[in-house]
């Protein structure tokens, strides 16, 4: 069972936009380090971007970096990933996941090892929703 609800993706084409939003029925987002991450057929999962708990800092891979936003609206208990100038190769289904961090203790340079090599220790995912950008 998913604990976190994915949705905004969709057929777009090279150099368009889309926002994706990820959102918890059950939790306090704020309470959590979320993440986006995303899998192409064939290839490994990737993490994308994060942003701390409590308004804390923000992640992006190099890949999205000045392209991809991310963001969070309390009052809506929503995390979202704006995601401009997409290119064919940002294809891929997308992941939210969330990380338990109630003091923002992870910021910074540690928001960038999560997303690099330790995504098995966000314990929340959803079920992903699928971005595809072609003309």
């Amino acid at each position: 069972q998913y604990q976190l609800v994915e949705s905004g993706g969709g057929l777009v084409q090279p150099g368009g936009s889309l926002r994706l939003s990820c959102g918890a029925p059950k939790f306090t987002l704020d309470l959590y380090v979320i993440a986006w991450f995303r899998q192409a057929p064939g290839t490994e999962r990737e993490g994308v971007s994060c942003t701390g708990s409590r308004g804390g800092s923000t992640h992006y891979a190099d890949s999205v970096k000045g392209r991809f936003t991310i963001s969070r609206d309390n009052a809506k208990n929503t995390v979202y990933l704006q995601m401009n100038s997409l290119k064919p190769e940002d294809t891929a289904i997308y992941y939210c996941a969330a990380l338990y961090d109630p003091g923002a203790q992870i910021e910074g340079r540690r928001l960038g090892e999560l997303l690099g090599e330790e995504d098995y220790l966000f314990i929340y995912w959803g079920q992903g929703t699928q971005v595809t950008v072609s003309s």
